[in-house]
Order: structure tokens, then C-alpha cells, then sequence
């Protein structure tokens, strides 16, 4: 082998452990929900396209249903860097920005469309900057949780005279432990990845979550009774540390945006598409549904829950939110 020859292949060699170091960016990517949920496959949609369109540059690691944590030892993981992606509920980033709690509160979104549309604008690039410079961690972009409801083990729930006592479990935050205190029941947080044997041995009366989510998690196998409360339209963000965001080559930032975004929108419908069959398949499944009366609900919450966290979110903020076009 002449010296020009070694040359170009010690040339090529530099090259390939080059692009092999650039190929070494791995984003691990929690989240409580576990199961066949949307927004789990989500996760493992973006991976892929991520990996195909970035020629490997960047990976992402799922980690689904609580595997390496709760939702607060996640979000402080993304926090300081030892996680870099979570899925979680707006609300319970409230320690870090107060008035984000709002976009989370009870009553406040007319559709799924209403919040998706005010989620992916102005209203969340606010609380963006916000976050970015509070705790090192960059919202990446919102998707539909769902649209909550309440379920009980043994309870029938007709008037919201019947949740009185009852302990229901709750995410830790404050916003619904004050909506459980408005309707008389007795708030229990509690981690999500503990909540199935919760329900299953007694040590909660029941529990309130989407549909879907009530799917994934099975909660139906061991809750006699679902309670069509609507009472919450929950939002969860997409959220990335950013020392470990700013890291990855612009171009590959983009590559993950663009997929996010699409990605994201699909998972948004296929909750929706999932909450217009799941009442009925709960149904065959043996569960009781019940319909009550969503204006005492609605009244009763709001007569508690907006003023207690007026001075956090900021006066007329859940009306400007729940009026917006």
C-alpha cells in the first residue's frame, strides 16, 4: 500500500468515527402512560421517522408507563439533564411557571379543536420562554390528552351530591386537588403507574382520565361505574431539555420539529376518534355508564376553582383563554 493510498484510507477512517460521534445523540423520552395509547405509539412513530430522516444522527429511547419514574421525578429528570424528553400534563410544570396551570383548568376548552388550536400559537410560546428560563426545559409542542371523566369502583355517582367523601385519585398538582375538593370528594394524588392496583385493591374509591386512557391503563377492568363529568380537557406538552436541545445540529432540530408536528396531529386524532367508540365498548365490557347532570358539575367547579387560582394565573386570564377564537 503506497503512501497515498494509506493516506485516503486513514482519511476515510477519521471520517467514519466522525460521523459515527455525530450519530451519538440519544434523547430518552418518558412517560407515564403506558399500554397501546397514542400517544405512547407517538413516541415510537417519531423515533423511527427521527432516526430515518437524521441517517441516525439522533435516537430516541421510549420509555413508556413509568418505566423510569413518576411524572414529578420526570420532569425534574428533564430538568437537569439526566432525562431529555417528557410527556406530561401542562399543570404539573405550574412549580416552575405558576400560570400554566390555567391552560389545564376545569371548563376552560370548548372542544379538543378550541384547545389544540390556542396550544400550537402565541399562548404557548409565552409560557415557552418562560420555562426556558425558569428551569432549562423547551416546550416542543402540545397534544389532546383527552376529555376527563370520573370512574368508581363500587359507587354509582348520579348528582354530585354522591362524590361527597368518596377518594378519588388525582395527578399532584393543585388545580385538581381543588376541583375534587369543590365537588365534596376527598383528593388522593398519587402516581399514575401505581394507580391500577390502587383501583383494583380498595385503597382509592376511584380515579377521573380520559377515555383512552382509562383504555390503555385498563382502570375499566377493575371500576364498575364510568361518570360522563367532562370536566376537564387536559393538554399534555411535549417537553425537551434544552442544553441537550440546543446540542443537535440546526438542521436535525428541524428534522425532529417537522416530524414532532406531524406526529402530534395524529395522535390528536386518534384520541379524538378513540372517544367517539369507547363509551360503548365499556358498555360491552360490563361497565355502568352513567350521564349526570353537567351543569351542576360545571357549576359547583367553577365557583371554586378559577378565583382560588386568580393571583396565580393572572385576573381574567381563564376568561380570555375560554373566550378565545
Amino acid at each position: 500500500m503506497n503512501r497515498f493510498t494509506r493516506a485516503a484510507v486513514a482519511a476515510a477512517v477519521v471520517c467514519a468515527l466522525y460521523g459515527a460521534a455525530q450519530a451519538q445523540t440519544i434523547l430518552r423520552w418518558g412517560d407515564v402512560v403506558g399500554g397501546s395509547h397514542p400517544q405512547v405509539q407517538m413516541i415510537d412513530r417519531v423515533a423511527a421517522e427521527v432516526k430515518a430522516k437524521t441517517g441516525g444522527r439522533v435516537e430516541i429511547q421510549a420509555f413508556a408507563g413509568g418505566q423510569i419514574g413518576g411524572s414529578r421525578d420526570m420532569i425534574e429528570a428533564v430538568a437537569n439533564g439526566s432525562q431529555q424528553l417528557v410527556t406530561e400534563g401542562a399543570a404539573n410544570f405550574g412549580a416552575w411557571i405558576p400560570s400554566i396551570s390555567v391552560v389545564e383548568a376545569p371548563y376552560i376548552w370548548r372542544d379538543p379543536q378550541h384547545l389544540i388550536k390556542a396550544l400550537n400559537g402565541p399562548l404557548l410560546a409565552q409560557y415557552n420562554e418562560q420555562l426556558v428560563k425558569a428551569r432549562g426545559m423547551r416546550i416542543l409542542g402540545a397534544v389532546y390528552y383527552g376529555t376527563r371523566h370520573v370512574t368508581t369502583s363500587t359507587k354509582a355517582v348520579n348528582t354530585l351530591a354522591d362524590m361527597k367523601g368518596l377518594k378519588l385519585r388525582v395527578p399532584e398538582n393543585d388545580v385538581f386537588k381543588a376541583m375534587a375538593e369543590s365537588w365534596g370528594a376527598r383528593p388522593t394524588p398519587m402516581n399514575f403507574n401505581e394507580l391500577y392496583l390502587a383501583l383494583k385493591q380498595g385503597v382509592v374509591d376511584g380515579q377521573e382520565n380520559p377515555l383512552p386512557t382509562i383504555k390503555s391503563g385498563k382502570f375499566y377492568e377493575v371500576q364498575k361505574y364510568l361518570v360522563l363529568s367532562g370536566h376537564i380537557m387536559t393538554p399534555r406538552l411535549v417537553v425537551v431539555n434544552d442544553a441537550a436541545w440546543q446540542k443537535i445540529a440546526a438542521a436535525d432540530r428541524k428534522a425532529v420539529e417537522d416530524v414532532l408536528k406531524a406526529q402530534m396531529a395524529w395522535a390528536d386524532s386518534q384520541i379524538i376518534a378513540q372517544e367517539k367508540t369507547l363509551v360503548d365498548e365499556f358498555k360491552a365490557a360490563g361497565v355502568t355508564v352513567l350521564q349526570p347532570d353537567v351543569a351542576e358539575w360545571r357549576k359547583a367547579t367553577l365557583a371554586a376553582v378559577p378565583p382560588k387560582f386568580e393571583a396565580k394565573w393572572g385576573k381574567g386570564t381563564y376568561e380570555s383563554i375560554a373566550n378565545m377564537k
